[in-house]
Protein backbone atom coordinates (compact mmCIF):
# COMPACT_ATOMS: atom_id res chain seq x y z
CA UNK A 1 0.00 0.00 0.00
CA UNK A 2 2.64 2.11 0.88
CA UNK A 3 4.28 1.72 -2.31
CA UNK A 4 1.23 2.54 -4.03
CA UNK A 5 0.92 6.02 -2.60
CA UNK A 6 4.61 6.76 -3.38
CA UNK A 7 3.72 6.22 -7.04
CA UNK A 8 0.65 8.42 -7.07
CA UNK A 9 2.39 11.18 -5.34
CA UNK A 10 5.02 11.09 -7.61
CA UNK A 11 2.49 11.02 -9.99
CA UNK A 12 0.91 14.00 -9.04
CA UNK A 13 3.91 16.24 -8.90
CA UNK A 14 4.15 15.38 -12.39
CA UNK A 15 1.05 16.00 -13.60
CA UNK A 16 1.06 19.80 -11.05
CA UNK A 17 3.92 20.54 -13.04
CA UNK A 18 2.99 19.32 -16.14
CA UNK A 19 -0.08 21.98 -15.73
CA UNK A 20 1.73 24.51 -14.65
CA UNK A 21 3.93 24.23 -17.82
CA UNK A 22 0.57 23.96 -19.63
CA UNK A 23 -0.22 27.50 -19.13
CA UNK A 24 3.05 28.79 -20.13
CA UNK A 25 3.39 26.73 -22.90
CA UNK A 26 0.02 28.37 -24.79
CA UNK A 27 1.25 31.87 -24.11
CA UNK A 28 4.37 30.85 -26.36
CA UNK A 29 4.20 32.32 -30.04
CA UNK A 30 5.14 30.71 -33.36
CA UNK A 31 8.53 31.81 -33.47
CA UNK A 32 9.42 31.16 -29.74
CA UNK A 33 7.96 27.28 -30.23
CA UNK A 34 10.32 26.95 -33.65
CA UNK A 35 13.02 27.98 -32.16
CA UNK A 36 13.36 25.56 -29.64
CA UNK A 37 12.17 22.87 -31.34
CA UNK A 38 15.15 23.73 -33.75
CA UNK A 39 17.77 23.76 -30.96
CA UNK A 40 15.82 20.29 -29.37
CA UNK A 41 16.97 18.61 -32.92
CA UNK A 42 20.43 20.38 -32.74
CA UNK A 43 20.88 18.25 -28.84
CA UNK A 44 19.53 15.39 -30.27
CA UNK A 45 22.47 15.34 -32.63
CA UNK A 46 24.95 16.24 -30.39
CA UNK A 47 23.61 13.77 -27.48
CA UNK A 48 23.84 11.08 -30.51
CA UNK A 49 26.30 9.35 -28.47
CA UNK A 50 24.92 8.76 -24.95
CA UNK A 51 21.55 8.09 -26.88
CA UNK A 52 22.93 4.68 -28.68
CA UNK A 53 24.93 3.82 -25.65
CA UNK A 54 21.61 4.18 -23.96
CA UNK A 55 20.16 2.31 -26.71
CA UNK A 56 22.62 -0.54 -26.47
CA UNK A 57 21.47 -1.51 -23.30
CA UNK A 58 18.19 -1.75 -23.96
CA UNK A 59 18.48 -3.91 -27.16
CA UNK A 60 21.49 -6.30 -25.26
CA UNK A 61 18.55 -6.75 -22.37
CA UNK A 62 15.79 -7.38 -25.28
CA UNK A 63 18.18 -10.11 -26.99
CA UNK A 64 19.09 -11.72 -24.17
CA UNK A 65 15.54 -12.17 -23.33
CA UNK A 66 14.72 -14.04 -26.98
CA UNK A 67 12.50 -10.89 -27.81
CA UNK A 68 11.69 -11.66 -31.41
CA UNK A 69 13.32 -9.97 -34.58
CA UNK A 70 10.53 -7.52 -35.46
CA UNK A 71 10.53 -6.27 -31.95
CA UNK A 72 14.41 -6.31 -32.01
CA UNK A 73 14.18 -3.97 -34.97
CA UNK A 74 11.13 -1.05 -33.13
CA UNK A 75 14.09 -0.70 -30.41
CA UNK A 76 16.68 -0.37 -32.17
CA UNK A 77 18.50 3.07 -32.81
CA UNK A 78 20.89 3.70 -34.77
CA UNK A 79 22.96 6.89 -36.15
CA UNK A 80 20.47 6.97 -38.59
CA UNK A 81 17.77 6.98 -36.77
CA UNK A 82 18.39 9.49 -34.61
CA UNK A 83 18.91 11.94 -37.26
CA UNK A 84 15.24 11.20 -38.25
CA UNK A 85 14.00 11.94 -35.08
CA UNK A 86 16.04 15.18 -35.50
CA UNK A 87 15.14 15.85 -38.95
CA UNK A 88 10.96 14.98 -37.42
CA UNK A 89 11.45 18.17 -35.39
CA UNK A 90 13.04 20.40 -37.74
CA UNK A 91 9.71 19.23 -40.57
CA UNK A 92 8.07 20.41 -37.83
CA UNK A 93 9.10 23.81 -37.84
CA UNK A 94 8.71 24.27 -41.56
CA UNK A 95 4.40 23.40 -40.80
CA UNK A 96 1.83 25.89 -39.81
CA UNK A 97 1.26 26.30 -36.02
CA UNK A 98 -2.74 25.60 -35.91
CA UNK A 99 -3.19 27.13 -32.51
CA UNK A 100 -4.57 30.62 -32.77
CA UNK A 101 -6.31 29.56 -36.22
CA UNK A 102 -9.87 31.06 -36.13
CA UNK A 103 -11.89 28.43 -37.81
CA UNK A 104 -14.96 30.22 -37.74
CA UNK A 105 -16.70 33.07 -37.36
CA UNK A 106 -20.48 34.64 -37.25
CA UNK A 107 -23.00 37.07 -35.65
CA UNK A 108 -25.18 35.45 -33.44
CA UNK A 109 -28.40 36.51 -31.49
CA UNK A 110 -28.25 40.30 -30.75
CA UNK A 111 -25.04 40.79 -33.46
CA UNK A 112 -22.78 39.10 -30.59
CA UNK A 113 -19.52 38.30 -32.82
CA UNK A 114 -18.90 34.72 -32.17
CA UNK A 115 -15.43 33.29 -32.98
CA UNK A 116 -14.45 29.46 -33.06
CA UNK A 117 -10.65 29.44 -32.81
CA UNK A 118 -7.81 26.44 -32.20
CA UNK A 119 -6.25 26.46 -29.03
CA UNK A 120 -3.99 23.72 -27.08
CA UNK A 121 -5.49 20.48 -25.76
CA UNK A 122 -3.59 21.16 -22.45
CA UNK A 123 -1.34 18.51 -20.83
CA UNK A 124 -1.39 14.97 -22.84
CA UNK A 125 -0.11 11.72 -21.36
CA UNK A 126 1.50 8.82 -24.02
CA UNK A 127 1.40 5.51 -22.83
CA UNK A 128 4.11 3.52 -25.26
CA UNK A 129 5.89 0.37 -25.70
CA UNK A 130 9.24 -0.17 -27.58
CA UNK A 131 9.75 2.48 -30.04
CA UNK A 132 12.15 5.26 -28.26
CA UNK A 133 11.74 7.77 -31.78
CA UNK A 134 7.97 7.80 -30.70
CA UNK A 135 9.44 9.61 -27.09
CA UNK A 136 11.06 12.91 -29.72
CA UNK A 137 8.35 12.28 -32.74
CA UNK A 138 5.24 13.15 -29.04
CA UNK A 139 7.45 15.80 -27.48
CA UNK A 140 8.35 17.86 -30.85
CA UNK A 141 4.16 17.71 -31.47
CA UNK A 142 2.55 18.42 -28.43
CA UNK A 143 5.85 21.47 -27.87
CA UNK A 144 4.83 22.22 -31.71
CA UNK A 145 0.75 22.46 -30.73
CA UNK A 146 1.34 24.11 -26.80
CA UNK A 147 1.28 21.47 -25.13
CA UNK A 148 2.39 20.08 -22.28
CA UNK A 149 3.43 15.84 -22.16
CA UNK A 150 4.09 13.48 -19.43
CA UNK A 151 5.64 9.88 -21.79
CA UNK A 152 5.48 6.78 -20.04
CA UNK A 153 7.73 4.04 -22.46
CA UNK A 154 8.03 0.71 -21.75
CA UNK A 155 10.84 -0.92 -19.57
CA UNK A 156 12.37 -2.28 -22.53
CA UNK A 157 13.48 1.07 -23.41
CA UNK A 158 13.64 2.64 -20.33
CA UNK A 159 17.51 3.95 -20.77
CA UNK A 160 16.95 5.17 -24.35
CA UNK A 161 13.67 7.33 -23.62
CA UNK A 162 15.28 8.77 -20.65
CA UNK A 163 18.68 9.15 -23.00
CA UNK A 164 16.17 11.43 -25.27
CA UNK A 165 14.15 13.17 -22.98
CA UNK A 166 17.41 14.36 -21.53
CA UNK A 167 18.46 15.79 -24.58
CA UNK A 168 15.12 17.45 -25.48
CA UNK A 169 14.50 19.15 -22.26
CA UNK A 170 18.14 20.24 -21.67
CA UNK A 171 17.30 22.10 -24.96
CA UNK A 172 14.11 23.55 -23.84
CA UNK A 173 15.62 24.87 -20.19
CA UNK A 174 18.62 26.44 -22.03
CA UNK A 175 16.40 28.57 -24.16
CA UNK A 176 13.88 29.61 -21.98
CA UNK A 177 11.51 27.12 -22.49
CA UNK A 178 8.48 26.45 -19.63
CA UNK A 179 9.94 24.12 -16.94
CA UNK A 180 8.59 20.78 -17.09
CA UNK A 181 6.59 20.84 -20.71
CA UNK A 182 8.45 17.49 -21.50
CA UNK A 183 8.51 14.71 -18.37
CA UNK A 184 9.54 10.98 -18.54
CA UNK A 185 7.77 8.39 -16.18
CA UNK A 186 10.95 6.56 -15.22
CA UNK A 187 8.56 3.82 -13.27
CA UNK A 188 8.06 1.64 -15.85
CA UNK A 189 5.92 -0.83 -13.51
CA UNK A 190 2.35 -1.97 -14.30
CA UNK A 191 1.49 -0.14 -11.24
CA UNK A 192 2.35 3.48 -12.33
CA UNK A 193 0.91 3.16 -15.83
CA UNK A 194 -2.47 2.11 -13.91
CA UNK A 195 -2.11 5.07 -12.10
CA UNK A 196 -1.35 7.43 -14.74
CA UNK A 197 -4.30 6.39 -16.16
CA UNK A 198 -6.61 7.64 -13.68
CA UNK A 199 -4.85 11.35 -13.48
CA UNK A 200 -7.80 12.80 -14.90
CA UNK A 201 -7.65 15.74 -12.73
CA UNK A 202 -4.28 16.82 -14.45
CA UNK A 203 -4.05 15.03 -18.01
CA UNK A 204 -6.53 15.71 -20.68
CA UNK A 205 -5.81 13.63 -23.02
CA UNK A 206 -4.09 10.08 -23.04
CA UNK A 207 -2.77 8.97 -26.11
CA UNK A 208 -1.43 5.01 -26.08
CA UNK A 209 0.71 3.84 -28.72
CA UNK A 210 1.18 -0.02 -28.91
CA UNK A 211 0.00 -3.39 -29.52
CA UNK A 212 -3.46 -4.84 -29.21
CA UNK A 213 -3.49 -5.43 -25.60
CA UNK A 214 -1.54 -1.93 -24.66
CA UNK A 215 -4.41 -0.01 -26.24
CA UNK A 216 -7.24 -2.16 -24.60
CA UNK A 217 -5.77 -1.89 -21.14
CA UNK A 218 -5.96 1.80 -21.79
CA UNK A 219 -8.93 1.84 -23.09
CA UNK A 220 -10.48 -0.39 -19.65
CA UNK A 221 -8.59 1.46 -16.95
CA UNK A 222 -8.33 4.77 -17.90
CA UNK A 223 -10.63 7.75 -16.40
CA UNK A 224 -8.97 10.29 -19.08
CA UNK A 225 -10.50 10.81 -22.28
CA UNK A 226 -8.53 8.44 -24.43
CA UNK A 227 -7.20 8.37 -28.45
CA UNK A 228 -6.93 4.49 -29.79
CA UNK A 229 -3.94 4.41 -31.98
CA UNK A 230 -1.78 1.61 -33.93
CA UNK A 231 -3.47 -1.66 -33.75
CA UNK A 232 -3.20 -2.29 -37.12
CA UNK A 233 -4.77 -5.75 -38.65
CA UNK A 234 -4.29 -4.33 -42.73
CA UNK A 235 -5.88 -5.97 -45.44
CA UNK A 236 -4.55 -6.21 -49.68
CA UNK A 237 -7.30 -7.41 -51.55
CA UNK A 238 -6.38 -8.51 -55.16
CA UNK A 239 -9.78 -7.68 -57.01
CA UNK A 240 -10.75 -10.08 -60.23
CA UNK A 241 -9.31 -7.24 -62.56
CA UNK A 242 -5.78 -6.31 -60.38
CA UNK A 243 -2.58 -5.88 -62.33
CA UNK A 244 -0.72 -8.98 -61.05
CA UNK A 245 3.02 -7.23 -60.85
CA UNK A 246 0.87 -4.02 -59.34
CA UNK A 247 -0.44 -6.15 -56.83
CA UNK A 248 2.78 -8.33 -56.57
CA UNK A 249 4.85 -5.39 -55.81
CA UNK A 250 2.51 -3.61 -53.44
CA UNK A 251 1.86 -7.07 -51.71
CA UNK A 252 5.47 -7.23 -51.07
CA UNK A 253 5.89 -3.69 -50.15
CA UNK A 254 3.37 -3.96 -47.52
CA UNK A 255 4.42 -7.11 -45.63
CA UNK A 256 8.03 -6.82 -45.61
CA UNK A 257 9.19 -3.92 -46.00
CA UNK A 258 8.86 -3.19 -42.10
CA UNK A 259 6.92 -5.95 -40.99
CA UNK A 260 6.63 -4.75 -37.37
CA UNK A 261 4.59 -1.85 -37.93
CA UNK A 262 1.36 -1.75 -37.49
CA UNK A 263 0.43 -0.31 -41.20
CA UNK A 264 1.90 -4.01 -42.34
CA UNK A 265 -0.20 -5.71 -44.53
CA UNK A 266 -1.47 -8.51 -42.80
CA UNK A 267 -3.88 -10.65 -44.35
CA UNK A 268 -4.06 -11.33 -48.36
CA UNK A 269 -7.42 -11.75 -49.50
CA UNK A 270 -7.80 -12.65 -53.54
CA UNK A 271 -10.59 -13.21 -55.90
CA UNK A 272 -11.33 -16.47 -57.17
CA UNK A 273 -11.11 -15.53 -60.61
CA UNK A 274 -7.24 -14.60 -60.24
CA UNK A 275 -6.63 -16.94 -57.36
CA UNK A 276 -4.96 -19.62 -60.19
CA UNK A 277 -2.66 -17.14 -61.61
CA UNK A 278 -1.83 -14.97 -58.69
CA UNK A 279 -1.23 -16.85 -55.72
CA UNK A 280 1.31 -19.28 -57.00
CA UNK A 281 3.39 -16.27 -58.16
CA UNK A 282 2.51 -14.21 -54.15
CA UNK A 283 3.62 -17.57 -52.72
CA UNK A 284 6.93 -17.30 -54.70
CA UNK A 285 7.92 -14.06 -53.41
CA UNK A 286 6.69 -14.30 -49.71
CA UNK A 287 8.85 -17.45 -49.64
CA UNK A 288 11.57 -15.56 -50.50
CA UNK A 289 11.45 -13.24 -48.29
CA UNK A 290 11.00 -15.90 -45.03
CA UNK A 291 6.91 -14.68 -45.00
CA UNK A 292 5.11 -17.50 -43.45
CA UNK A 293 1.15 -18.13 -45.19
CA UNK A 294 -1.57 -19.27 -43.29
CA UNK A 295 -3.76 -20.06 -45.78
CA UNK A 296 -7.48 -21.30 -45.99
CA UNK A 297 -8.70 -24.49 -47.22
CA UNK A 298 -9.15 -22.97 -50.84
CA UNK A 299 -6.09 -21.07 -51.30
CA UNK A 300 -4.01 -24.19 -50.13
CA UNK A 301 -4.76 -25.59 -53.72
CA UNK A 302 -2.69 -23.49 -55.59
CA UNK A 303 0.39 -23.15 -52.98
CA UNK A 304 1.57 -26.49 -53.09
CA UNK A 305 4.97 -25.11 -53.98
CA UNK A 306 5.57 -25.99 -50.51
CA UNK A 307 4.48 -28.77 -48.14
CA UNK A 308 1.38 -27.45 -45.96
CA UNK A 309 2.56 -27.37 -41.91
CA UNK A 310 5.85 -27.36 -41.86
CA UNK A 311 7.96 -25.86 -39.21
CA UNK A 312 10.86 -23.99 -41.41
CA UNK A 313 10.66 -20.33 -41.65
CA UNK A 314 8.69 -19.71 -45.45
CA UNK A 315 6.06 -22.44 -44.86
CA UNK A 316 2.34 -22.33 -45.80
CA UNK A 317 0.15 -23.61 -42.83
CA UNK A 318 -3.45 -23.46 -42.41
CA UNK A 319 -4.95 -20.44 -41.15
CA UNK A 320 -7.12 -20.49 -37.78
CA UNK A 321 -10.07 -18.21 -37.20
CA UNK A 322 -7.94 -16.55 -34.74
CA UNK A 323 -5.21 -15.64 -37.39
CA UNK A 324 -7.80 -13.64 -39.51
CA UNK A 325 -8.12 -11.45 -36.47
CA UNK A 326 -4.15 -11.52 -35.66
CA UNK A 327 -1.93 -8.15 -36.09
CA UNK A 328 1.63 -10.56 -36.08
CA UNK A 329 3.67 -7.55 -36.41
CA UNK A 330 6.21 -9.90 -38.16
CA UNK A 331 6.82 -12.38 -41.14
CA UNK A 332 3.51 -14.01 -40.99
CA UNK A 333 0.30 -13.52 -43.42
CA UNK A 334 -2.75 -14.84 -43.47
CA UNK A 335 -4.65 -15.39 -47.25
CA UNK A 336 -8.08 -16.00 -48.04
CA UNK A 337 -9.81 -16.71 -51.61
CA UNK A 338 -12.69 -14.86 -51.77
CA UNK A 339 -15.76 -15.44 -53.90
CA UNK A 340 -16.64 -11.55 -54.35
CA UNK A 341 -15.94 -8.05 -53.66
CA UNK A 342 -18.70 -8.04 -51.47
CA UNK A 343 -17.42 -10.99 -49.43
CA UNK A 344 -13.65 -9.04 -49.02
CA UNK A 345 -15.71 -5.92 -47.88
CA UNK A 346 -17.60 -8.11 -45.09
CA UNK A 347 -14.27 -10.53 -44.30
CA UNK A 348 -12.35 -6.75 -43.67
CA UNK A 349 -15.22 -5.27 -41.99
CA UNK A 350 -15.13 -7.90 -39.89
CA UNK A 351 -11.80 -9.20 -38.87
CA UNK A 352 -9.82 -5.65 -39.64
CA UNK A 353 -9.13 -3.41 -37.33
CA UNK A 354 -10.32 -0.11 -39.19
CA UNK A 355 -6.82 1.04 -39.55
CA UNK A 356 -5.70 0.60 -43.37
CA UNK A 357 -6.93 -1.37 -46.01
CA UNK A 358 -6.05 -1.88 -49.59
CA UNK A 359 -7.59 -3.01 -52.80
CA UNK A 360 -5.85 -3.61 -56.29
CA UNK A 361 -7.79 -3.36 -58.91
CA UNK A 362 -8.29 -1.68 -62.78
CA UNK A 363 -12.20 -1.73 -62.09
CA UNK A 364 -12.98 1.98 -60.93
CA UNK A 365 -16.64 0.52 -60.00
CA UNK A 366 -14.91 -1.86 -57.45
CA UNK A 367 -12.52 0.86 -56.22
CA UNK A 368 -15.69 3.11 -55.45
CA UNK A 369 -17.29 0.40 -53.38
CA UNK A 370 -14.48 -0.22 -51.54
CA UNK A 371 -13.66 3.00 -50.41
CA UNK A 372 -17.39 3.86 -49.80
CA UNK A 373 -17.97 0.45 -48.10
CA UNK A 374 -14.41 -0.20 -45.80
CA UNK A 375 -14.72 1.26 -42.43
CA UNK A 376 -11.31 2.19 -42.35
CA UNK A 377 -9.11 5.20 -40.88
CA UNK A 378 -7.43 5.08 -43.89
CA UNK A 379 -8.25 3.45 -47.51
CA UNK A 380 -5.99 2.97 -50.20
CA UNK A 381 -7.04 2.19 -54.24
CA UNK A 382 -3.57 0.30 -55.63
CA UNK A 383 -1.00 1.55 -53.49
CA UNK A 384 0.75 0.29 -50.35
CA UNK A 385 -0.30 0.36 -46.43
CA UNK A 386 2.70 1.06 -45.82
CA UNK A 387 1.73 4.98 -46.61
CA UNK A 388 -0.14 5.34 -43.57
CA UNK A 389 2.32 7.44 -41.83
CA UNK A 390 2.06 11.35 -40.91
CA UNK A 391 5.40 11.49 -42.77
CA UNK A 392 4.09 10.30 -45.59
CA UNK A 393 0.84 11.99 -45.29
CA UNK A 394 2.84 15.86 -45.21
CA UNK A 395 2.31 16.59 -41.30
CA UNK A 396 5.77 16.07 -40.19
CA UNK A 397 6.20 13.79 -37.56
CA UNK A 398 3.09 12.22 -35.81
CA UNK A 399 2.04 11.26 -32.27
CA UNK A 400 0.08 8.19 -33.49
CA UNK A 401 -2.35 6.63 -35.97
CA UNK A 402 -5.95 6.64 -34.40
CA UNK A 403 -8.20 3.76 -35.61
CA UNK A 404 -11.46 5.80 -33.74
CA UNK A 405 -13.86 8.16 -34.81
CA UNK A 406 -14.30 10.59 -32.18
CA UNK A 407 -12.11 13.84 -32.09
CA UNK A 408 -9.30 12.23 -34.79
CA UNK A 409 -8.74 9.87 -37.49
CA UNK A 410 -5.87 7.98 -38.90
CA UNK A 411 -2.11 10.12 -38.87
CA UNK A 412 -2.39 12.49 -36.19
CA UNK A 413 -0.50 15.85 -36.91
CA UNK A 414 -0.72 19.48 -35.42
CA UNK A 415 -4.50 20.17 -35.85
CA UNK A 416 -5.28 16.87 -34.21
CA UNK A 417 -3.66 18.10 -30.90
CA UNK A 418 -5.71 20.95 -30.69
CA UNK A 419 -9.62 21.52 -29.40
CA UNK A 420 -10.87 24.88 -30.18
CA UNK A 421 -12.91 27.37 -27.77
CA UNK A 422 -15.27 30.20 -28.96
CA UNK A 423 -15.09 33.74 -28.65
CA UNK A 424 -17.66 36.22 -27.97
CA UNK A 425 -17.32 39.89 -28.90
CA UNK A 426 -20.05 42.46 -27.75
CA UNK A 427 -20.85 46.12 -26.92
CA UNK A 428 -23.19 44.93 -24.32
CA UNK A 429 -26.08 42.78 -24.93
CA UNK A 430 -27.80 41.03 -22.52
CA UNK A 431 -30.12 38.44 -22.82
Amino acid sequence: MEKVENIKSELCLLGERAGQAAAKMALLDTNEKNEILLKMAMSLRESTGDILAANLLDVKAAKEKNAASAFIDRLTLTKDRVEDMAEGLESLVTLKDPVGEILDTWKGNQDIEISKVRVPIGVIGIIYEARPNVTADAAGICFKTGNAVILRGSGEAKASNKAVVEALTRAVNANKGPDFAIQLVEDTSREAAVQLMRLNQYIDLLIPRGGAELIKTVVRESTIPVIETGTGNCHIYVDASADPKIALDILINAKTQRPGVCNAAETLLVHKDIAKEFLPIACKALNEHNVEIRACPEAMKYLDTVKPDTAKTGAVKTATEEDFYTEFLDLIISTKIVDSIDEAIEHINRYGSKHSEAIITKNRASAKRFTNEIDAAVVYVNASTRFTDGGMFGFGAEIGISTQKMHARGPMGLPEMTTYKYIVQGEGQTR
